[in-house]
């Protein structure tokens, strides 16, 4: 799976002020231990930026690329600014993103197809957030990807998100994005891309929580098919989960939990965790998260202590 490095975003007090300052070196730090971290690309998310986007596209673009060779993903609102950085990028880029109106399609899609680039697509229309997995289908098939074909994108190119809700108020649709993903794998030939903003789980969850919630889904996601994920690279323990589910490491009771579950929903069964020790406490917080995921036990912010 493609790690897509989240921290070089605007939202974050630091970022916003390098951008604003021009501070190359924290910006290229930044970057750096990203990719040290495991970093496959590099999110630049410079907000809407709609005066001066094109500028600070361009200048994000040139930073980065000065610490590091991996390939970009260019995160904005701004049309301009995305086509500006492109035309900068030593790589192939991902463009970040369209939803699925016809405003945004229009705009970005023929940029996708002029530099030959993956586009990151948000199962998003005019209605508001979906709220089932065929809702989300339905927003790929009947809107993005027709576009798509008339400007001769391939569906390979397209990164479908099927945007990940809160847990906190959404519980039920967490199951409702890996089933979106299984689909999305399965509807075009060649198939499509898959990705999501996995973080968005946890939001609204205790800081202590947000971790564990967020590995726990990921290993679901990457059983259903997931390609990339915008995530956090810094994280030790998600990259840790991500590399003990990509080599089969199965050396600890924790490790072979992990395993077990992407191989269950890679069958797409739910996960079989009755024999899981759960007298270990670490084991028994990870069997209540995949409960919780899948619906089965209420979420709530003390769920760990029931």
């Amino acid at each position: 799976m493609l790690v897509i490095g989240e921290s070089i975003h605007v939202i974050a007090p630091r970022v916003r002020e390098a951008i604003e300052g021009r501070d190359k070196t924290f910006i290229q730090e930044l970057a750096r231990q990203q990719v040290a971290g495991g970093a496959h690309v590099l999110d630049l998310n410079i907000g809407p930026q709609r005066k001066t986007g094109v500028e600070v596209m361009s200048w994000m673009v040139e930073t980065v690329q000065e610490a590091t060779d991996v390939p970009l993903s260019l995160d904005t609102t701004n049309a301009a600014a995305i086509e500006a950085g492109l035309g900068l990028c030593r790589k192939p880029a991902l463009i970040n993103s369209t939803d699925a109106t016809t405003e945004r399609l229009q705009a970005l899609m023929p940029l996708a197809a002029k530099f030959n680039v993956g586009i990151i697509a948000l199962t998003l229309g005019t209605t508001g957030l979906p709220t089932s997995a065929e809702a989300r289908i339905e927003l790929a098939t009947e809107n993005i990807l027709p576009v798509a074909d008339e400007h001769s994108v391939s569906p390979d190119k397209i990164y479908f998100d099927p945007l990940v809700l809160t847990v906190n108020g959404n519980q039920d649709q967490a199951q409702s994005t890996v089933e979106a993903v299984r689909f999305f794998k399965q509807m075009t030939d060649p198939p499509a891309m898959t990705t999501c903003g996995l973080s968005n789980i946890s939001n609204g969850a205790p800081l202590e929580l947000r971790p564990l919630i967020n590995r726990v889904f990921l290993v679901m996601l990457m059983g259903a098919g997931l390609d990339t994920a915008i995530l956090d690279a810094l994280d030790t323990e998600i990259m840790g989960v991500v590399r003990i589910v990509e080599s089969r490491d199965v050396s600890t009771p924790v490790n072979k939990l992990y395993v077990n579950l992407f191989d269950a929903y890679a069958a797409m069964e739910p996960a079989d965790l009755s024999g899981v020790d759960t007298d270990a406490e670490e084991l028994r917080n990870l069997v209540k998260t995949v409960a919780m995921l899948e619906n089965k036990t209420m979420y709530a912010h003390g769920y760990l202590k029931v």
